[in-house]
């Protein structure tokens, strides 16, 4: 005998069974080449916000130019790392790490640049010692819940992203530092530090931290533990050379400029940093040595990063 069956009545709700469907996706995704976008336009905002404020002479731009040149290139160093590996990183340890870089190493920065105008060997190491310290607690601090990040290229990448965190505010702050310098507005300082510290950039605070934390991170123990290795203590000691060399092409840049222009060495003005009695030539010679400075004293730390870079060609270290 067949069973009795009964249709629904009608209007009643049926059951519905979900098919599969596709797990979402690990990180949100955009679209390619996002980073290039964001240089070109950011620097034809820059541009314009430039050359209106140097047509009409007003202040009102300044603290749109000191924010967006201080930040174009680091905000567009995270977009490239998110975009190319944001897949095995994490979006939440790139971003983490530029913000860790900020927060964390922007306090030992105003503690120690009071003291980088004073002309000392021995300053320069212990303020670069001391800020590369602060950056590779920034790094460590930053990835302390995700302890399978570890590897050289994992270091390379989260470790630049701390150092361009730091390097933004501070980048801020040397442009606000060069528009107040005479005592007044000076935009076309402000202008003059902005595109060259923008231009060497690269080969700064970020690739310095990008150095030590590939080596912080390729010892990253498997349980997340960071280890204190010969090596780590090595590499920090090496890049901190290399962050005092850089620190070191400001006075250098301002014994250039007085040697140049027949200046009188005068201590004072070299106790406040500056070069002595600059005019509109010497303020621009200073400019150009000291950013020529630091371009040749990045070039070690280049060469360092590729051969690091090189021997972890598979990249798999990394998760």
């Amino acid at each position: 005998m067949d069973p009795v069956t009964h249709s629904p009545p009608p209007g009643m709700p049926r059951a519905r069974i979900p098919g599969p469907q596709q797990p979402p996706p690990p990180f949100p995704r955009i679209a390619a080449g996002l980073w290039k976008r964001c240089l070109a336009g950011g620097l034809a905002a820059w541009t314009l916000i430039a050359v209106t404020a140097y047509a009409t002479r007003g202040a009102a731009a300044l603290p749109a130019l000191v924010l967006l040149g201080g930040f174009l290139v680091p905000v567009v160093f995270v977009l490239w790392a998110y975009e190319r590996h944001s897949r095995d990183l994490g979006v939440s340890a790139i971003l983490g790490c530029f913000l860790a870089g900020g927060a964390l190493g922007v306090p030992a920065a105003t503690v120690t640049e009071p003291y980088l105008p004073r002309l000392s060997p021995g300053m320069f190491t212990a303020v670069a010692l001391a800020e590369e310290a602060a950056k590779l607690g920034a790094l460590a601090f930053a990835l302390r819940r995700q302890p399978g990040i570890r590897g050289t290229r994992a270091g390379l990448v989260l470790g630049a992203a701390v150092g361009l965190g730091f390097a933004a505010p501070e980048g801020c702050g040397h442009a606000f530092g060069a528009a107040v310098a005479a005592g007044g507005a000076d935009l076309r300082g402000l202008l003059e530090t902005e595109l060259l510290r923008g231009v060497v950039a690269p080969v700064g605070q970020g690739l310095w931290t990008a150095i030590a934390g590939a080596a912080l991170l390729s010892l990253r123990r498997p349980n997340g533990h960071f280890r204190l290795a010969a090596p780590v203590v090595g590499t920090c000691l090496g890049v901190s050379v290399l962050h005092a060399l850089g620190d070191a092409t400001h006075g250098a840049a301002i014994w250039l400029v007085a040697l140049l222009s027949g200046t009188g060495l005068d201590a004072e003005p070299f106790a406040q940093g500056y070069p002595p009695g600059p005019g509109a030539v010497e303020q621009h010679l200073f400019m150009v040595f000291s950013v020529g400075g630091l371009v040749l004293a990045g070039l070690p730390g280049a060469a360092w990063a590729r051969s690091l870079a090189h021997r972890d060609s598979s990249w798999r270290n990394t998760p």
